[in-house]
Protein backbone atom coordinates (compact mmCIF):
# COMPACT_ATOMS: atom_id res chain seq x y z
CA UNK A 1 0.00 0.00 0.00
CA UNK A 2 1.39 3.54 -0.57
CA UNK A 3 1.93 5.24 2.40
CA UNK A 4 -0.12 8.13 1.58
CA UNK A 5 -3.04 5.92 1.85
CA UNK A 6 -2.26 4.00 5.19
CA UNK A 7 -4.79 4.42 7.93
CA UNK A 8 -7.70 5.41 5.69
CA UNK A 9 -10.85 4.09 4.13
CA UNK A 10 -10.49 4.38 0.17
CA UNK A 11 -13.33 3.73 -2.59
CA UNK A 12 -12.41 3.06 -6.38
CA UNK A 13 -14.15 2.48 -9.63
CA UNK A 14 -13.30 2.93 -13.04
CA UNK A 15 -15.20 5.24 -15.35
CA UNK A 16 -14.28 5.59 -19.54
CA UNK A 17 -11.52 3.74 -18.88
CA UNK A 18 -10.24 5.89 -16.24
CA UNK A 19 -10.19 4.63 -11.97
CA UNK A 20 -10.90 7.22 -9.63
CA UNK A 21 -9.89 6.87 -6.13
CA UNK A 22 -11.06 8.99 -3.19
CA UNK A 23 -10.69 9.01 0.34
CA UNK A 24 -13.20 7.96 2.43
CA UNK A 25 -11.98 8.69 5.74
CA UNK A 26 -12.12 12.48 4.46
CA UNK A 27 -15.12 12.80 1.78
CA UNK A 28 -17.05 11.41 4.60
CA UNK A 29 -15.78 13.30 7.63
CA UNK A 30 -17.80 16.32 9.20
CA UNK A 31 -14.69 18.78 8.23
CA UNK A 32 -15.82 22.34 7.39
CA UNK A 33 -13.78 25.45 6.94
CA UNK A 34 -13.52 27.41 10.53
CA UNK A 35 -12.60 30.40 8.85
CA UNK A 36 -13.29 33.39 11.28
CA UNK A 37 -14.46 30.34 13.85
CA UNK A 38 -11.19 29.27 15.32
CA UNK A 39 -9.00 29.14 12.23
CA UNK A 40 -5.46 29.19 13.51
CA UNK A 41 -4.01 30.15 9.72
CA UNK A 42 -1.17 28.96 8.39
CA UNK A 43 1.85 30.90 10.32
CA UNK A 44 4.62 29.29 12.35
CA UNK A 45 2.64 30.30 15.48
CA UNK A 46 -0.97 30.99 16.14
CA UNK A 47 -2.51 33.86 14.41
CA UNK A 48 -6.35 33.47 15.25
CA UNK A 49 -6.48 36.68 16.01
CA UNK A 50 -5.95 38.25 12.50
CA UNK A 51 -8.78 36.21 11.26
CA UNK A 52 -6.32 35.60 8.02
CA UNK A 53 -6.99 31.98 7.95
CA UNK A 54 -4.93 30.39 4.82
CA UNK A 55 -4.94 33.85 2.94
CA UNK A 56 -2.11 35.03 4.46
CA UNK A 57 0.49 34.70 1.64
CA UNK A 58 -2.17 35.01 -1.34
CA UNK A 59 -2.78 33.11 -4.13
CA UNK A 60 -0.70 31.23 -6.97
CA UNK A 61 -3.00 30.54 -10.12
CA UNK A 62 -3.09 26.75 -11.76
CA UNK A 63 -2.96 28.11 -15.33
CA UNK A 64 -3.78 31.51 -17.54
CA UNK A 65 -7.21 30.23 -18.34
CA UNK A 66 -7.61 30.71 -13.82
CA UNK A 67 -6.15 33.72 -14.04
CA UNK A 68 -7.72 35.15 -16.76
CA UNK A 69 -11.01 33.85 -14.78
CA UNK A 70 -10.30 35.48 -11.67
CA UNK A 71 -9.03 38.63 -13.24
CA UNK A 72 -12.47 38.93 -14.92
CA UNK A 73 -14.06 38.40 -11.57
CA UNK A 74 -12.07 41.12 -10.07
CA UNK A 75 -12.89 43.92 -12.48
CA UNK A 76 -17.00 43.32 -11.23
CA UNK A 77 -16.08 43.48 -7.93
CA UNK A 78 -17.44 46.94 -6.15
CA UNK A 79 -16.24 49.15 -3.43
CA UNK A 80 -18.75 47.82 -1.22
CA UNK A 81 -17.72 43.88 -2.14
CA UNK A 82 -13.95 44.81 -2.01
CA UNK A 83 -12.58 46.66 0.63
CA UNK A 84 -8.86 47.36 -0.95
CA UNK A 85 -10.18 48.04 -4.19
CA UNK A 86 -8.87 51.22 -4.11
CA UNK A 87 -5.25 50.25 -2.76
CA UNK A 88 -4.56 47.40 -5.28
CA UNK A 89 -5.27 50.03 -7.99
CA UNK A 90 -2.79 52.45 -6.48
CA UNK A 91 -0.26 48.92 -6.57
CA UNK A 92 -1.17 48.22 -9.91
CA UNK A 93 -3.95 45.42 -9.79
CA UNK A 94 -4.48 42.47 -7.37
CA UNK A 95 -2.99 40.30 -9.97
CA UNK A 96 1.20 40.30 -10.31
CA UNK A 97 4.00 38.43 -11.22
CA UNK A 98 6.66 37.78 -7.90
CA UNK A 99 10.05 37.38 -7.76
CA UNK A 100 9.93 33.93 -9.13
CA UNK A 101 7.89 34.89 -12.25
CA UNK A 102 4.59 33.63 -10.72
CA UNK A 103 1.16 34.92 -11.20
CA UNK A 104 0.23 35.22 -7.77
CA UNK A 105 -2.42 37.44 -6.43
CA UNK A 106 -0.53 40.55 -4.74
CA UNK A 107 -0.15 40.97 -0.39
CA UNK A 108 -0.48 43.78 1.29
CA UNK A 109 -0.32 44.41 4.73
CA UNK A 110 -0.06 40.65 5.39
CA UNK A 111 -2.17 38.91 3.83
CA UNK A 112 -3.72 38.49 0.35
CA UNK A 113 -5.07 41.86 -1.04
CA UNK A 114 -8.65 40.29 -1.52
CA UNK A 115 -9.03 40.00 1.89
CA UNK A 116 -11.49 41.82 3.51
CA UNK A 117 -10.27 42.75 7.27
CA UNK A 118 -12.23 42.77 10.19
CA UNK A 119 -13.15 46.48 10.20
CA UNK A 120 -14.69 45.96 7.02
CA UNK A 121 -18.53 46.85 6.94
CA UNK A 122 -18.93 43.47 5.44
CA UNK A 123 -16.93 41.45 7.37
CA UNK A 124 -13.67 39.89 6.90
CA UNK A 125 -13.41 37.30 3.89
CA UNK A 126 -12.50 37.05 0.51
CA UNK A 127 -14.15 40.15 -1.72
CA UNK A 128 -14.74 37.01 -4.45
CA UNK A 129 -16.59 35.21 -2.01
CA UNK A 130 -18.95 37.98 -0.72
CA UNK A 131 -19.21 39.02 -4.92
CA UNK A 132 -20.41 35.27 -5.57
CA UNK A 133 -22.79 35.28 -2.44
CA UNK A 134 -24.09 38.42 -3.41
CA UNK A 135 -24.69 37.39 -7.14
CA UNK A 136 -26.12 34.06 -6.13
CA UNK A 137 -23.26 32.24 -7.57
CA UNK A 138 -20.95 29.32 -6.23
CA UNK A 139 -17.79 30.83 -5.74
CA UNK A 140 -15.86 28.42 -7.86
CA UNK A 141 -16.57 30.52 -10.78
CA UNK A 142 -15.17 33.76 -8.60
CA UNK A 143 -12.38 32.40 -6.63
CA UNK A 144 -8.75 30.87 -7.58
CA UNK A 145 -8.57 27.30 -7.91
CA UNK A 146 -6.11 26.87 -5.36
CA UNK A 147 -8.60 28.44 -3.20
CA UNK A 148 -11.96 27.30 -3.55
CA UNK A 149 -10.77 23.87 -4.13
CA UNK A 150 -8.51 23.71 -0.22
CA UNK A 151 -8.31 21.64 1.07
CA UNK A 152 -9.59 18.87 -1.29
CA UNK A 153 -6.11 17.61 -2.96
CA UNK A 154 -6.76 16.40 -6.59
CA UNK A 155 -4.00 14.34 -8.33
CA UNK A 156 -3.12 12.51 -10.95
CA UNK A 157 -0.98 9.70 -12.17
CA UNK A 158 -0.57 8.34 -15.70
CA UNK A 159 1.35 4.64 -15.40
CA UNK A 160 3.76 3.14 -18.35
CA UNK A 161 0.56 1.68 -20.17
CA UNK A 162 -0.84 5.08 -20.14
CA UNK A 163 -3.73 4.28 -18.16
CA UNK A 164 -4.50 7.57 -15.73
CA UNK A 165 -5.94 7.13 -12.06
CA UNK A 166 -7.36 10.16 -10.37
CA UNK A 167 -7.05 10.52 -6.60
CA UNK A 168 -9.34 13.09 -4.67
CA UNK A 169 -8.12 13.68 -0.87
CA UNK A 170 -7.21 15.72 1.74
CA UNK A 171 -4.01 18.35 1.88
CA UNK A 172 -1.61 17.31 4.49
CA UNK A 173 0.74 19.52 5.50
CA UNK A 174 3.74 17.11 4.25
CA UNK A 175 1.99 17.71 0.73
CA UNK A 176 2.91 21.67 0.98
CA UNK A 177 6.86 20.52 0.96
CA UNK A 178 9.22 21.54 3.95
CA UNK A 179 6.95 24.35 4.64
CA UNK A 180 4.19 22.76 5.23
CA UNK A 181 5.91 21.35 8.58
CA UNK A 182 6.25 25.15 9.55
CA UNK A 183 2.21 25.60 10.03
CA UNK A 184 1.69 25.83 13.72
CA UNK A 185 -1.72 24.00 12.53
CA UNK A 186 -3.11 22.43 9.96
CA UNK A 187 -7.03 22.34 9.73
CA UNK A 188 -7.19 18.65 8.68
CA UNK A 189 -4.73 17.65 10.94
CA UNK A 190 -6.54 18.08 14.41
CA UNK A 191 -10.42 17.60 15.54
CA UNK A 192 -11.12 21.41 15.65
CA UNK A 193 -12.59 21.99 12.40
CA UNK A 194 -14.18 18.83 12.47
CA UNK A 195 -17.59 20.16 13.70
CA UNK A 196 -19.22 20.28 10.63
CA UNK A 197 -23.60 18.87 10.24
CA UNK A 198 -22.94 17.39 7.28
CA UNK A 199 -20.14 15.33 5.73
CA UNK A 200 -17.41 16.63 2.79
CA UNK A 201 -19.18 14.97 0.27
CA UNK A 202 -22.24 16.93 0.53
CA UNK A 203 -20.87 20.08 1.67
CA UNK A 204 -18.55 20.64 -1.14
CA UNK A 205 -20.39 19.14 -3.87
CA UNK A 206 -19.93 22.07 -6.27
CA UNK A 207 -16.14 21.69 -5.67
CA UNK A 208 -16.28 17.85 -6.21
CA UNK A 209 -18.24 18.33 -9.07
CA UNK A 210 -15.47 21.11 -10.37
CA UNK A 211 -12.67 18.56 -10.00
CA UNK A 212 -14.38 15.15 -11.16
CA UNK A 213 -17.16 16.02 -13.28
CA UNK A 214 -21.01 14.81 -12.48
CA UNK A 215 -20.89 12.24 -13.85
CA UNK A 216 -17.78 10.46 -11.78
CA UNK A 217 -19.96 12.14 -8.27
CA UNK A 218 -23.14 10.67 -9.00
CA UNK A 219 -21.36 7.49 -8.99
CA UNK A 220 -19.27 8.04 -6.01
CA UNK A 221 -22.68 8.91 -4.17
CA UNK A 222 -24.12 5.78 -5.02
CA UNK A 223 -21.33 3.81 -4.03
CA UNK A 224 -20.84 5.29 -0.91
CA UNK A 225 -24.60 5.34 -0.79
CA UNK A 226 -24.14 1.40 -0.64
CA UNK A 227 -21.59 0.96 1.46
CA UNK A 228 -23.53 2.92 4.41
CA UNK A 229 -26.25 0.14 3.55
CA UNK A 230 -24.10 -2.42 3.92
CA UNK A 231 -23.05 -1.13 7.75
CA UNK A 232 -19.03 -0.60 6.94
CA UNK A 233 -18.23 1.68 9.07
CA UNK A 234 -15.89 4.61 7.89
CA UNK A 235 -12.36 5.96 10.56
CA UNK A 236 -12.18 9.26 11.20
CA UNK A 237 -9.11 11.14 9.76
CA UNK A 238 -8.03 12.73 12.72
CA UNK A 239 -7.92 9.40 14.96
CA UNK A 240 -5.08 6.82 14.56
Amino acid sequence: MHPDQAGRDWLSFEHDGETYLFDLTFLLSNWNCIFGAGCKGVHEEDTTELGHGCCSHGAHFGDKADRKRVAAAIEELSDDQWQLRGVAADLGGAIHRNEDKDWVTRTHDGACIMLNRGDFERGVGCALHVAALDDGNSYVDYKPEVCWQLPLRYTFHTDEVDHTTYTLTDWKRRDWGEGGFEFHWWCTEGPEAFSGEVTVLESMRDEIVALVGEPVYLRLCDEVAERRSSGTPVQHPTRR
